[in-house]
């Protein structure tokens, strides 16, 4: 017990990182049907990204303000100069194009940062343990990226549930046709979905910094789990990838505490048992037929 609740802490911690990405994933697959596999990238870039503002400047909280920024704009240059030649292409070219864009990124992110492992700290503020009653200590940070995802996870249900903004976003991800037929430009839509899709997965890579560090790599890990979530919780929906990222989240920290041989397997094994049960994800939308 004294393990296994520090664990569940990790797994939290884990799942609120991946629903930073997945969301976005999410969105821009549901609403855009781009397959896009240089997502990861964008989480890597943003640890750099704030990595480099954090050793200039020497203030943590300035590179939350960057990141998402910097990422975000990227994100809406390459939607707008090459991903929306694709759009009527298929999904073989959009897959090939962004695999072969996650493979430059890494290449460059090696040249311009190096090959080896860089560490990140916490900000001073979020520094220390908590006590949880003399039966276990958790990092302040852990519990600080737990409240932070929360509280950003409400807001997007706000958003995207309460406001006209979300309306035309969830109208066009059911069907984009139709909201462009009502006049509106859907494909400011999509920019500013993808635009907001890549400065969260970067925003989520230099959450993740001080967590799991930074190095080469480290954009595949997260977007295997990414794209695992979401097929688990449902294209184009928020609330699947919120808990899709927790089951997920949790599955990877618990296996690899307890079952470190067969952690994947049983991340993957969860992903099949959905798609045998329900190929829509647990909270997508079954397409018409």
């Amino acid at each position: 017990m004294d393990q296994l609740l520090p664990q569940l802490v990790n797994g939290l911690v884990l799942g609120l990182l991946l629903f930073l990405i997945a969301a976005g994933f999410s969105l821009i697959f549901g609403l855009m049907d781009v397959i896009n596999l240089a997502h990861g990238s964008f989480l890597l870039f943003g640890g750099y990204v704030g990595l480099t503002v954090i050793r200039s400047t020497g203030n943590f909280w300035l590179a939350v303000a960057v990141v998402p920024l910097v990422t975000g704009a990227v994100g809406l240059a390459i939607e707008v100069t090459v991903l929306r030649r694709t759009y009527t292409r298929g999904h073989l070219i959009q897959v090939l194009l962004t695999l072969g864009l996650a493979l430059i990124a890494a290449d460059l992110m090696r040249w311009n940062w190096g090959a080896y492992v860089e560490s990140v700290d916490a900000p001073a503020a979020l520094a220390g343990l908590v006590d949880f009653g003399g039966v276990f200590q958790v990092p302040l940070y852990r519990l600080a990226i737990i409240g932070f995802g929360l509280l950003l996870a409400g807001a997007m249900w706000v958003v995207l549930e309460r406001t006209r903004l979300g309306a035309i976003v969830r109208a066009g991800v059911q069907d984009r046709e139709m909201v462009a037929a009502l006049g509106i430009d859907i494909d400011k839509v999509v920019a500013g979905v993808f635009a907001l899709g890549t400065a969260l997965a970067g925003l989520s890579g230099l959450l993740a910094a001080p967590v799991t560090s930074l190095y080469p790599g480290l954009d595949f890990d997260f977007l295997i789990l990414a794209l695992v979530v979401v097929v688990v919780g449902g294209m184009g929906s928020l609330k699947g990838a919120f808990w899709g990222a927790l089951l997920v989240g949790m599955t990877d920290v618990l296996g690899k505490a307890y079952f470190p041989e067969f952690s994947l397997f049983a991340i993957f094994l969860i992903m099949a048992i959905v798609l045998l049960v329900r190929p829509q994800g647990l909270f997508g939308t079954r397409e018409a037929t």
